[in-house]
């Protein structure tokens, strides 16, 4: 058996009810503590942009191909999605599911109110299976074989501010010269939580009766959304690919100022230190690129990512803070062990002086400490983690903890479970804190062994 891990186990075992217990039990709360906070706080903002995605991405699909125009109207400039990518998507293979749409803007009359509102109407090949979800009361549109539905579905806002309900009907004005207006039937009310972005202004109807109303023929559209697997392509590419696009980045920006060609190494530096990986972020992109060169030149295509920018980057920041979260946690532990670890030295000082004049090097001594303190760093870890994994998993279950989802689009804490990042968080909190103890334990090479014998 190696002699200071020996050592360090008899020290252990001979602390009993001791001061030394004590500031064992003190680290080993706090690790744990830090620990399960920083998984809880992990778990939790990952679930958080879990659900706030998934609504975007069921409600617009992760890619946009529309017409390109000079201007910012909601409606579209139409053409014809039956493509090569509508009528064989199979020959992409990221590609899961594709759906025409159109959009046009109007304003919804009811008996007591008026409200402006962009119909977006939606074809056979929609995905109401994905869009169910979102169905809080009634039923999905029936799209007939001919004509056109004369039905449309209501978000839960725009169905309270007009005092309506499943099964009343509507007086939609279309804005166009000159104006027209439909009678609709609430079939379906549903609900994203995504107020600014659908909820708040977006009500679904039949595609066929935007071409009606637009003297489009029956394969013309405003766009056409895509869904992509996200998980089709290898992530280790992707990651390659978007650290070379960004080091070509620097490297334009050095030579395009030549008082930086001097700097490239520490351009290289600022790379490393500026680059964010995205993973879906990266599968967009290059889903993008791949079907881009299939379309035809006055076609445009545009990731959800960039459409609905701000939640995005809202998204991206909260990442940020938990990961500042994280190194506060990290510096909070490892002052702790510093200070566990001096005062456990200043307590064996005469054993640290027995050990040094019975030959022992201070390698030896220190690695008596360092066992030591990993002990206490596992057990911490070991707690940490049934204390924060518990409470993930009671909320998960149980719900405990509500949300506004006016405020927070959902109406509880989401979790999402990502061992991954579990055993992550465990091996950064490890070797970080294990690598601080070698900061405390170079004391001991200072300590003289004859007043060490002689220290009380």
């Amino acid at each position: 058996m190696n002699l200071s891990y020996f050592i360090s186990k008899r020290i252990r075992q001979g602390n009993g009810v001791s001061f030394s217990s004590i500031i064992h039990k003190i680290a080993v709360a706090s690790i744990a503590i830090g620990l399960s906070a920083a998984i809880v706080s992990f778990l939790i903002m990952q679930g958080f942009q879990r659900e706030v995605k998934n609504k975007i991405y069921s409600f617009s699909n992760h890619l946009l191909i529309t017409k390109y125009t000079m201007n910012n109207a909601v409606e579209e400039q139409p053409f014809e999605f039956t493509t090569d990518l509508q009528q064989h998507p199979e020959q992409f293979g990221f590609v899961s599911h594709v759906q025409e749409y159109s959009h046009k803007a109007g304003l919804i009359k009811s008996d007591e109110d008026v409200m402006g509102i962009v119909f977006k109407g939606i074809g056979k090949s929609f995905d109401a299976d994905q869009f169910s979800k979102d169905l809080v009361e009634g039923e999905f549109i029936h799209l007939p074989d001919s004509g056109y539905a004369q039905e449309v579905i209501l978000s839960r806002i725009i169905a309270d501010k007009i005092n309506v309900k499943t099964g009343d009907n509507i007086v939609v004005h279309f804005f166009q010269n000159p104006p027209r207006f439909r009678k609709l039937k609430i079939t379906g009310i549903y609900e994203t939580n995504l107020s600014d972005y659908f909820d708040g202004k977006v009500i679904i109807g039949d595609l066929r009766l935007v071409q009606r109303l637009n003297n489009w023929s029956n394969d013309q559209a405003g766009g056409i959304e895509v869904r992509v697997d996200l998980d089709y392509f290898n992530g280790f590419e992707l990651w390659r690919n978007a650290f070379a696009h960004h080091l070509q980045r620097i490297d334009e920006v050095i030579l395009s100022n030549p008082e930086y060609t001097g700097n490239r190494f520490f351009g290289s530096l600022s790379a490393l230190w500026e680059f964010k990986y995205d993973h879906d972020k990266a599968a967009l992109e290059t889903s993008a690129r791949e079907i881009g060169l299939s379309m035809d030149y006055d076609l445009y295509i545009e990731t959800v990512r960039d459409k609905y920018i701000q939640v995005f980057e809202w998204l991206d920041l909260i990442k940020r803070q938990v990961r500042i979260l994280l190194v506060v946690i990290l510096v909070v532990v490892c002052v702790n062990m510093i200070s566990v670890i001096l005062i456990l030295v200043m307590e064996r000082t005469q054993m640290v002086g027995i050990l040094k004049a019975m030959g022992a090097r201070d390698s030896l001594v220190r690695s008596v400490f360092t066992f030591n303190g990993m002990s206490l760093i596992g057990k911490g870890l070991l707690l940490g983690n049934a204390i924060g994994l518990g409470l993930c998993f009671v909320q998960d279950y149980f719900k405990f903890i509500p949300l506004d989802p006016h405020d927070y689009y959902m109406e509880y804490v989401p979790i999402q479970w990502s061992w991954g990042t579990v055993m992550l968080l465990n091996a950064i909190v490890f070797a970080t804190v294990t690598l601080v103890l070698m900061v405390p334990t170079r004391f001991i090479t200072r300590i003289n062994p004859i007043e060490a014998i002689r220290f009380d």
